[in-house]
């Protein structure tokens, strides 16, 4: 039985820009990174050090080449916040791009995309 989700895998096309993206725009931290040296390397963020899921930022063109058939798309994630303006203001700020804070039934949200173009929303539940 699966009893939670514990990484979430995101290729991306420059590992070190998309660390520097993570953690200096949006507040996460390098929890491990790990490189076999023949190419493989993989950076494992998260947004606090006691995260049950983290991010695993893989470099997409090794991947493609390791499994030729595997779906390498952005998956759509979504994160929670306890206060959204400041969060949509901080990012801005920080010249993030973001969307419209947008009412939902279930909560408030912004969409915000990192270096790359990638798209992520963050809620601020009811």
């Amino acid at each position: 039985m699966i009893h939670k989700l514990g990484q979430i895998m995101l290729y991306v096309n420059n590992q070190d820009e998309a660390v520097k993206f993570w953690t200096e725009k949006a507040g996460f931290r390098v929890i491990s990174e790990e490189n076999n040296g023949q190419g493989m390397r993989w950076v494992e963020i998260a947004p606090t050090e006691g995260a049950e899921t983290s991010i695993i930022l893989h470099n997409k063109e090794f991947v493609a080449k390791m499994s030729p058939g595997l779906h390498l798309g952005t998956p759509s994630l979504l994160f929670f916040t306890e206060n959204l303006d400041e969060l949509h203001g901080e990012f801005s700020t920080k010249n993030i791009k973001v969307g419209d804070i947008v009412d939902m039934p279930s909560g408030r949200v912004f969409n915000f995309a990192d270096d790359e173009d990638n798209y992520f929303a963050v809620m601020e539940k009811k």
